[in-house]
């Protein structure tokens, strides 16, 4: 068999002009970070202090994800050929640890809190919290619909963030009726809960990308049928899928079939987009 080889690229490269919801959004949280902290401090509640802490955490996430939004739109020069795309997903990465991070800081807090208990100005922690609501949901708001990974944490960690100040106003109410001290810090480590299940998620579908794995919900086997029922198609093989970033998938694949045609490579590269959303394409065709 004689190998007769050619490449068909197709590039997608879409430039998101929103991406001051991340300045807006780290405005809001930090101003709001220092005023829950300091009222934490001056209430005596350490759920305060760790919706503070959670908060905290989102507002480095949405630097770090603000960021590698702006640098993904840097060319890499003759070296980064690829640019700075995959810093998107290094940031959601680092979110995730630090979120991670958050939650022992959270958990020692309260850990100490039920073997030292203290009143707790249940008002102060009501309507401080009723705020955090309103700016976490806020927030959230602007990044609803969010189309990659980094815009998905961010809306989940908002949305997240307005059901934690909720829980807290709840367990602060709860408090001044039956005078349950001890819900300050068992509010605490229900927040940890809520803080580790995201991460653990986020770091997941993180980690793969940075492994170069193929993006979550993306059928890999589906590709590949797809490719192989086209028509003069005799097999597909070295199929490779992964994230570029994390809004932009490539797909590398060697198609056999009797000779090659430029139109049916750009097809074959549109066909890809629109059925899988796969907008950096290479196909090499071997001669059957």
């Amino acid at each position: 068999m004689t190998g007769h080889h050619h490449h068909g690229h197709d590039h997608g490269h879409g430039r998101d002009s929103r991406n001051w919801r991340y300045a807006v959004g780290i405005a809001l949280n930090l101003a709001f970070v220092v005023a829950e902290a300091i009222a934490g401090i001056g209430a005596n509640s350490t759920a305060l202090l760790a919706d503070a802490g959670h908060n905290l955490s989102d507002v480095l996430g949405l630097a770090l994800a603000g960021g590698a939004a702006w640098l993904a739109k840097r060319s890499g020069g003759p070296q980064r050929t690829y640019g700075f795309a995959k810093a998107t997903v290094l940031a959601s990465l680092a979110n995730s640890l630090t979120l991670i991070f958050a939650c022992g800081v959270i958990a020692m807090a309260a850990a100490q809190r039920f073997s030292e208990p203290a009143d707790v100005a249940t008002g102060v922690v009501i309507w401080v919290a009723a705020v955090g609501v309103v700016i976490n949901g806020l927030t959230a708001w602007l990044f609803i619909g969010g189309h990659d990974v980094n815009e998905r944490g961010a809306f989940l960690h908002m949305a997240g963030d307005a059901a934690v100040s909720f829980g807290v106003i709840l367990a602060a109410l709860l408090m001044r009726a039956a005078g349950w001290s001890w819900l300050d810090p068992a509010t605490s480590l229900a927040i940890v809960a809520v803080i580790l299940f995201s991460a653990w998620r986020l770091m997941r579908e993180s980690l793969d990308m940075a492994l170069d794995a193929a993006p979550r919900g993306m059928d890999v086997g589906a590709v590949r049928a797809f490719l192989a029922a086209q028509p003069g198609v005799v097999a597909v093989h070295d199929l490779h899928i992964w994230a570029m970033s994390a809004r932009e998938t490539a797909l590398t694949a060697h198609i056999v079939r009797p000779g090659s045609d430029d139109a049916v490579l750009r097809g074959l590269a549109r066909a890809l987009g629109q059925e899988f959303g796969i907008g950096h394409v290479t196909l090499q065709i071997e001669a059957a």
